[in-house]
């Protein structure tokens, strides 16, 4: 199993910041360096930083990746080709993973001034065009959302870059095992990265494609402080906007993205006591206090730095790419994400 580290915008670290603690991710003896993406620094760019930044540590550099870039954002040939670069400057050291982001809700697309439309049916035709650019090929792609004719890359020799699909409910799943090189999971506890192989599975049968070759990610959330409460509290914070959701939803809603994929996961009576204190006009603190613990200790981890190894190397069976995704219980120090580092860091939990 491959361990990487994964840094977000929430902590709050400078360029050089950042730079700095990826050539220390190589010492800790991280396989792999990993960026999400929101509408701020472009990713793409931040990948490449960071592997510059290993190469100078060790040759070649540390694989990078991103898990996940909402689509949205980008045509199909901008992803390759964003994608394609940075491969081709990190010798094959870089990894693309793409997901539907928010297009399954109606206020998202509104702002993108975009039609109603299948979350998964864009996946699909972005997943079929994408691997056909960056291996190389000439696309002739029909999709419902997306369409191409006769377009190459111009990228040679093709950068083969593996394109991962982020991926919760069962039929996402599905098509990741049909069509991409593998699946970036998020906020699992391990029954349900279980759960997603076998879904996985199921779509790799349907391309005739060998289940094992579809490799899967997921990004471990870590909190690590003395103060174990200041930890859950943090860990809170960052677990409140994908497990409820921006505002309570509706029933529908429910159905529908991270707010569905907790309530598989059976935490459906918790997440109502929550929306009521919000119905209520609870604060984001109150409702990081009340948030419950079952909840956090499932599918992440806070507390002492003793326990963060152990309880990462639980949560990661199942993974190919178990990845540290880093939160700081004091966010804009270096301090505070160093200690996640080091707590987790693969070559302590070998010693």
């Amino acid at each position: 199993m491959d361990i990487g580290i994964g840094l977000d915008p929430t902590l709050g670290l400078s360029l050089e910041e950042q730079f700095e603690l990826s050539r220390e991710a190589v010492r800790l003896g991280y396989q792999s360096i990993w960026t999400p993406e929101g509408t701020g620094q472009d990713s793409y760019q931040m990948c490449l930083m960071r592997w510059a930044a290993t190469n100078q540590v060790v040759e070649g550099g540390l694989e990078t990746g991103i898990a996940v870039s909402p689509v949205m954002w980008r045509t199909p040939a901008a992803f390759a080709m964003a994608g394609g670069t940075v491969s081709q400057m990190s010798g094959g050291k870089f990894i693309m993973g793409i997901g539907a982001g928010g297009a399954y809700r109606p206020d998202v697309r509104k702002v993108m001034g975009l039609p109603k439309m299948s979350a998964l049916t864009l996946m699909r035709d972005y997943l079929v065009i994408i691997r056909q650019l960056v291996n190389g090929e000439k696309v002739n792609y029909d999709g419902e959302v997306s369409k191409l004719r006769g377009a190459r890359l111009a990228i040679r020799p093709a950068p083969k870059t593996p394109v991962y699909l982020g991926a919760l409910g069962p039929k996402m799943l599905s098509l990741a095992g049909e069509l991409s090189d593998g699946a970036a999971l998020n906020w699992c506890a391990p029954e349900q990265v279980a759960w997603s192989r076998e879904k996985i599975a199921e779509g790799a049968k349907l391309s005739g494609r060998d289940p094992s070759d579809i490799k899967v990610s997921e990004y471990i959330r870590v909190c690590v402080d003395e103060d174990e409460d200041r930890a859950r509290i943090a860990l809170a914070k960052a677990t409140m906007g994908y497990a409820l959701g921006p505002t309570v939803p509706t029933e529908k809603e429910r159905s529908f993205g991270y707010r569905a994929h907790f309530e598989r996961m059976g935490f459906s009576d918790e997440l109502s006591k929550l929306d009521e204190l919000r119905l209520k006009g609870a604060s984001n603190d109150e409702i990081a206090e009340a948030f419950p613990e079952n909840i956090l200790r499932s599918v992440a981890y806070f507390g002492k730095a003793d326990n963060a190894s152990a309880e990462f190397q639980r949560l990661s069976e199942g993974l190919d790419n178990a990845i540290v995704r880093v939160v700081s219980s004091r966010p804009g120090t270096v301090e505070g994400t160093l200690e996640v580092m080091k707590a987790c860091s693969p070559i302590s939990s070998k010693g």
